[in-house]
């Protein structure tokens, strides 16, 4: 192997050593929003489980800004129902992105270890 060549490789495997690390953030970025999904949907299911124990005379108030405001028991439900199925969509979303991002990454750790060994292979001396 040439010097230019082993120059070449050691140039790409620095390229694809910064893409690998690229992609490990962007990872543990979309991991924490799924973390905060889950937890986003617990205490929405928490609630709609609280509203299940509710009869009709129990006032239900929602929290706007530092002031509590009578809802209306149905709407409060619907509201977090709808909160549960959106909740829910993104959850699937994100569980996308990091499956997508988990085969790229192993793609570029495949290319990584090809360029190592490319690299470790002995020079083969020039015919010149």
């Amino acid at each position: 192997m040439s010097s230019s060549s082993q120059l070449q490789l050691q140039d790409r495997l620095q390229e694809a050593s910064i893409e690998f690390q690229k992609l490990q953030a962007e990872l543990s970025k979309v991991v924490d929003a799924r973390q905060r999904l889950d937890a986003q949907f617990s205490e929405n299911e928490l609630v709609k489980k609280e509203f299940e124990q509710l009869t009709p005379e129990n006032n239900v108030y929602k929290l706007i800004g530092p002031v509590l405001v009578k809802q209306d028991q149905a709407e409060a439900k619907s509201n977090v129902k709808t909160r549960l199925d959106f909740i829910r969509s993104e959850i699937r979303r994100v569980e996308g992105q990091i499956k997508e991002i988990q085969d790229k990454q192993e793609k570029k750790k495949t290319e990584l270890v090809q360029i190592q060994s490319a690299l470790q292979q002995p020079p083969v001396p020039s015919t010149s």
